[in-house]
C-alpha cells in the first residue's frame, strides 16, 4: 500500500468513527475536545456533525485554512500536556466526544505522546462520552473500547467510552 493509500484509508476511517460517533452522541450535554487542529478538516466535519455545539481545539499552533478556526474563546494554544491540564480546570470533564489526533510519523515520539496524553484524555471526558483515536489508547484507566464501524478495518482507528 502507498502512502498516498494509507492516508486516504486512514481518513475514511476517522470520517466513519466520527460519524458513527455523531450518530450516538446527539443530544447529549456537554461539549466536544478536537485534539490537533492541523489544517481543520476534521474540526470542519465536528462542526458540521455538532451544529451549535461547543467545539474546543487544541494545536501548538494555528495553521489551518481560515475558514476551519475556532474563535479565540474555543482555541487553546501551546504544548497539550499543559493545555489539557488548563482545559480541565476550566472546562471540567464534561466533554462528550474527544477526538484526538495525536500520533507522529515517528513511532518512537508518537509513543512517548500517547503516554503523555493518553491519560489526561479520560479525564476530560463525561461518563458514557466517547474518545477517538488515531493511537492506540488501550490500557489508558477509565477507557473501554468500542466497536469499529464495519467499513473500518482493527487497528486503522480506535474508539473507547468513559466509564
Amino acid at each position: 500500500m502507498t502512502r498516498l493509500d494509507t492516508v486516504i484509508e486512514r481518513l475514511k476511517a476517522q470520517r466513519s468513527c466520527l460519524n458513527a460517533a455523531a450518530e450516538q452522541l446527539q443530544g447529549r450535554e456537554g461539549h466536544v475536545l478536537e485534539l490537533g487542529l492541523g489544517n481543520g478538516r476534521t474540526y470542519d466535519h465536528l462542526r458540521a456533525l455538532f451544529p451549535g455545539q461547543d467545539i474546543y481545539v487544541f494545536d501548538k499552533e494555528v495553521a489551518s485554512h481560515p475558514d476551519c478556526r475556532p474563535d479565540e474563546a474555543h482555541l487553546f494554544l501551546g504544548r497539550m500536556p499543559e493545555t489539557l491540564v488548563s482545559a480541565r480546570e476550566r472546562l471540567g470533564p464534561n466533554a462528550f466526544l474527544v477526538h484526538a489526533d495525536i500520533g507522529y510519523g515517528d513511532a518512537a515520539a508518537t509513543a512517548r505522546n500517547v503516554a503523555l496524553l493518553g491519560p489526561v484524555i479520560p479525564t476530560l471526558m463525561a461518563s458514557g462520552g466517547l474518545a477517538i483515536c488515531d493511537q492506540s489508547l488501550e490500557g489508558v484507566p477509565g477507557l473501554t473500547p468500542v466497536s469499529l464501524p464495519a467499513d473500518v478495518a482493527p487497528g486503522r482507528y480506535h474508539i473507547y467510552r468513559r466509564d
